[in-house]
């Protein structure tokens, strides 16, 4: 997925690629975590489409419930959720840093490398 350590540096306009193509992962795994919430408390609360969606999206968001819960499966399925949400979190903090990360370090073994041959 990545290129290697011995790989020649990628140009700008194929890591701006290599950066659509992770922002896209990262879209996919909100926007599939997001469809866990809404299913969740539709079920366990019965709550319309646009509340599921509301609580859903502000718990993801890291900002908390923002309906009262009624059942122990709502409260169960919303503290089960925010769990969820904080590992998504992390996920896709990874997946979008990734990409970046490794150019950093990549450009450093280069730069390594090149001031090594100058000393021989």
């Amino acid at each position: 997925m990545f290129e290697g350590k011995n790989d020649p540096f990628l140009s700008r306009k194929d890591f701006l690629f290599r950066m659509l193509r992770f922002v896209g992962a990262a879209v996919g795994l909100v926007l599939l975590a997001l469809l866990v919430g809404v299913l969740g408390y539709r079920l366990t609360e019965g709550m319309t489409w646009t509340d599921a969606f509301l609580n859903a999206s502000m718990i993801l968001g890291g900002m908390g419930p923002v309906d009262m819960l009624h059942t122990e499966a709502g409260k169960l399925f919303a503290s089960a959720y925010a769990l969820f949400s904080g590992v998504v979190f992390l996920v896709v903090a990874g997946v979008l840093f990734a990409p970046v990360f490794h150019r950093l370090l990549h450009r450093f073994h280069l730069d390594d490398d090149e001031g090594a041959q100058g000393e021989d």
